[in-house]
């Protein structure tokens, strides 16, 4: 590739990433240079502004049109901005919990590497939104889950930050290998790693054998996928990963990590498996084939996840089990394969984003500078701090999916998407709504200990700058998106006009 193409090429595009690439690369010279006895904090407070700098340089793109650079290997498009969106505000929320943690062994030695790391595992869930090839979008997943897998474990004297990073390590190697595995047949049928290349030759392959090549193909890598968004029953690395790692890191996993996952499922699914379609007189794509399956997972995992919860007393493992069953909320959306389906999952991922954010915010605040987890931290929390008793029953509220709230509307769109099909998919919503009910026997639990128990200690809380922060503007959010949804949905129509564009 000379130069003349390579400054041909619309780099503008790429801006968020670069701002973020180039902010991590500062961040790793600065912390080389840096006396031994300096703080380390404000590396965090520089990636933060980062970041910030990013949701501004895309916003600048918000009403730019489909552009594809690097052969069509990157594209931005309306999936892309609204998706990246999401990661960028979502990472900076994560980056204030990560500048305010101070757990009780402490994090001096390797303070800078837990924020740099954020930042390449943010860069790899950017570039997953905007590939147009398979070679990128692995590159991408690769940058996120290597990143991750460290910041599993960095609390090294913690052998269950430790347990932690080595099982998601193996699980994450092997969900890697098995995506790979399905990934090699679709490129052994076309001959291309180009997913826009790939959408053409499918429309072609109609023949048996090619069909069951791209069933086994489609398969695995839901299977692989399946993993990265901890869907039963390929979630059992989720509860010790979450139990183990870094409360920030938990709150990554949980939200920036799987809206990474989900965007790679729709758009690899939708992208590829739309247009292949089966063979015989009644042909039909291979994705409505595999409609039953996606729902099978989806009923599986919701109720999974919120039974399981039941008997949960750690909080990080009962938010774990149930962001397992808010995954398979989510993939009743995708299972629905409705008109809907876009506005659907865009709006319960932010709704989701704030909620689970916000809890494990004022998880941090009660239990960092604790051996443990349990729920009894939270015993007569309102009598100790009822502005946070309030807020984390805001967030509680939500996840229940209560009316009045974000999570509410969220779960609420994703039912009717499910509903106005030609073919109303009522056994599924039928699933959704009973584990949604399970669900308010261990999230009203909690609700028990802050307002219904008498505190243990009355040592007064000190809420951090940052925590605070995050605490108040996910509890506004949830709020606000519950009472006026429309300020997403208003939004979403004016700036990501035409979510299929990625489709051409």
């Amino acid at each position: 590739m000379d130069l003349e193409t390579l400054l041909s090429f619309e780099w503008g595009i790429m801006m968020p990433e670069f701002i973020i690439l180039g902010v991590a690369t500062v961040m790793t010279l600065l912390d080389l240079f840096m006396p031994k006895g300096l703080k380390r904090k404000i590396l965090g407070w520089i990636g933060f502004a980062g970041i910030l700098a990013a949701i501004v340089s895309l916003i600048g793109l918000l009403d730019y049109p489909v552009t594809t650079i690097l052969f069509d290997t990157f594209r931005l498009d309306s999936f892309a901005k609204a998706f990246k969106l999401i990661l960028l505000v979502g990472a900076a929320l994560v980056m204030l919990l990560a500048i305010s943690y101070e757990p009780k062994e402490g994090l001096t030695e390797y303070r800078s590497e837990f924020f740099y790391l954020f930042l390449t595992a943010l860069l790899g869930a950017m570039i997953v939104t905007s590939s147009g090839d398979l070679i990128t979008l692995y590159v991408g997943l690769e940058l996120l889950s290597l990143s991750s897998y460290i910041l599993a474990g960095l609390r090294k004297e913690n052998r269950r930050s430790n347990e932690a990073a080595m099982k998601y390590v193996v699980n994450g190697s092997i969900s890697t290998a098995i995506t790979l595995f399905g990934v090699s047949y679709v490129y052994g049928l076309t001959g291309t790693t180009n997913i826009a290349a790939m959408r053409e030759i499918l429309l072609a392959l109609n023949d048996s054998q090619s069909v069951y090549l791209l069933v086994i193909s489609f398969l695995m890598i839901f299977v692989g996928l399946s993993f990265k968004i901890a869907a039963a029953p390929f979630h059992m690395w989720a509860p010790d990963v979450y139990e183990g790692a870094p409360t920030p890191v938990t709150a990554f996993l949980s939200v920036v990590s799987k809206i990474a996952g989900f965007v790679l499922l729709v758009r690899v699914m939708l992208s590829i498996f739309a247009n292949a379609v089966t063979d015989g007189p009644n042909s039909t794509s291979i994705l409505l084939t595999m409609e039953d399956t996606i729902a099978f997972i989806a009923g599986v995992t919701m109720v999974v996840g919120n039974v399981v919860a039941l008997q949960q007393k750690n909080m990080k493992r009962l938010f774990a089990y149930s962001s397992i069953a808010h995954a398979g909320y989510i993939l009743v959306a995708i299972a629905s394969l409705s008109l809907f389906m876009f506005d659907s999952l865009w709006f319960y991922l932010i709704a989701y984003l704030f909620m689970n954010l916000g809890a494990f915010a004022i998880i941090q605040t009660l239990t960092e500078k604790s051996d443990s987890e349990d729920s009894s931290h939270f015993s007569g929390l309102y009598t100790r701090a009822p502005i946070l008793a309030v807020a984390m029953a805001v967030m509680i509220l939500s996840l229940a999916g209560i009316p009045g709230t974000a999570g509410f509307i969220g779960k609420l769109n994703i039912i009717t998407g499910a509903l106005v099909r030609e073919q109303a998919n009522y056994v599924l919503v039928s699933v959704m709504i009973a584990t949604t009910v399970i669900s308010y026997v261990f999230y009203f639990g909690i609700m028990v200990q802050m307002f219904f128990r008498k505190a243990k200690v009355k040592d007064p809380i000190k809420i951090p700058v940052g925590t605070g922060i995050v605490i108040g503007v996910c509890a506004v959010a949830t709020v606000l998106l519950g009472i006026f949804p429309n300020i997403a949905f208003d939004f979403l129509q004016a700036q990501f006009y035409e979510f299929g564009d990625f489709l051409r």
